[in-house]
């Protein structure tokens, strides 16, 4: 009898504790409410189907980003982090071929409303592919900035000129390197076999010498280059910069902050630049597509500021929203954007406006003579001259 009483306390203590301790039905009733974890509303809701559906698509915008290694991806993932508001806006990134195909998705893909893509494929799509009424179709937001080509090689070959007739990757078909690339080659006159691989393959056989070389338009600094080990055998050919790229290209520069296994210190590489943009299908102002893009863009305008915070991608600083794009028009309510909260930057703009034209002025003819593309490819010269002036004096 003594031994089964001291077994039922037993039992009864170690029942007790459990209870207190949590494991039992006792300790489940005891947890405050105020401790639990929460499910997100968004995830409890409810409804009829169509209702849930006429909610959810309201007020999502569909972005073509790009390769999901690549900086325009970075672009569309951080617009949509930033504007996301819930059911009063969702920004809905994709994942795409790249900035060439991103007009194609722009023109022709369902629920694709805004693209990141470059000024010179809208000129290629106006001229070669002959889009009808392109410039009504397709308008700007703001002009981001530039993407550097980057033509990667194996040691020993030292100029674009020596690739002639070798095997090189462009990247896959529709990427940004698959249509600039080939634009710079042939303005170059530099026939070379040309093979559409994805990044990482064409890197591996760049490696193994079954490619001469590599290339990839997109901003820099991106992981893909600067992960290279050293000693690799690799570096980067320079692009020299002549009149043939004064239309929509820039000179650009690969320097070892950015890339220190693949450029020495104090040796940076030159090549071209192009400005990337971000585009919009201009829809007409009675449908709700443009009514999706309107709350877009004045988001875009209203949080500006925020992009240029860490963590966020260190190229949103150097975006100039007044910035204009060649050839393009930049949408109507982007314009009245600009207008109602950037007044400052507009103003910076035009007064660089007039300061390039007192320059063009006291150079003479030679100023007076250039077409308008060589005019706007010296006022990009002009305007990175002024920023980097600006920028030592106020060290």
């Amino acid at each position: 009898m003594r031994i089964l009483a001291a077994s039922g306390a037993a039992c009864l203590a170690i029942s007790l504790l459990a209870q207190v301790s949590g494991f039992g039905p006792l300790g489940a009733r005891l947890v405050s409410p105020a401790l639990a974890q929460a499910v997100p509303k968004s995830l409890e809701e409810g409804g009829s189907d169509a209702a849930l559906r006429a909610k959810k698509n309201t007020w999502t915008v569909g972005i073509a980003g790009g390769q999901l290694s690549g900086t325009y991806m970075t672009f569309a993932n951080e617009l949509a982090e930033v504007l996301d508001d819930g059911d009063n806006l969702r920004v809905l990134p994709m994942v795409t071929y790249g900035a060439a195909s991103n007009m194609d998705d722009l023109l022709y893909l369902r629920n694709v409303d805004v693209a990141v893509t470059q000024a010179d494929v809208f000129d290629y799509f106006r001229t070669q592919r002959k889009i009808s009424n392109l410039e009504s179709r397709v308008n700007y937001i703001v002009r981001l900035p530039v993407s550097e080509m980057h033509v990667l090689a194996r040691n020993e070959i030292k100029s674009i000129e020596e690739l002639r007739g070798k095997k090189v990757s462009f990247g896959p078909a529709g990427s940004a390197s698959s249509l600039t690339g080939t634009i710079v080659f042939q303005r170059l006159g530099v026939q070379v076999e040309q093979v559409l691989y994805d990044n990482p393959t064409a890197l591996q056989k760049l490696k193994t010498g079954e490619l001469a070389a590599l290339v990839r338009v997109i901003g820099r600094p991106i992981d893909f280059f600067a992960k290279i080990p050293p000693n690799s055998g690799l570096h980067f050919v320079p692009i020299p910069f002549s009149k043939i790229f004064s239309d929509y290209y820039a000179l650009g520069e690969l320097g070892s902050k950015d890339y220190p296994t693949l450029v020495p210190e104090g040796q940076p590489v030159d090549t071209i630049a192009v400005p990337a943009v971000l585009a919009v299908f201009n829809w007409a102002k009675s449908t709700d597509r443009y009514r999706r893009v309107e709350r877009f863009v004045e988001s875009m305008f209203t949080k500006w500021d925020k992009f240029r915070e860490p963590p966020r991608h260190p190229k949103w600083r150097d975006v100039n929203l007044a910035a204009t794009v060649p050839g393009w028009t930049r949408w109507t309510f982007a314009e009245d954007m600009l207008k109602r909260t950037r007044p400052k930057e507009i103003a910076d703009t035009q007064g660089a406006n007039g300061d390039f034209a007192a320059f063009l002025k006291s150079s003479g003819s030679a100023g007076l003579s250039m077409t308008g593309e060589q005019r706007e490819a010296l006022f990009r010269e002009f305007m990175q001259w002024r920023d980097q002036q600006r920028g030592s004096v106020q060290r």
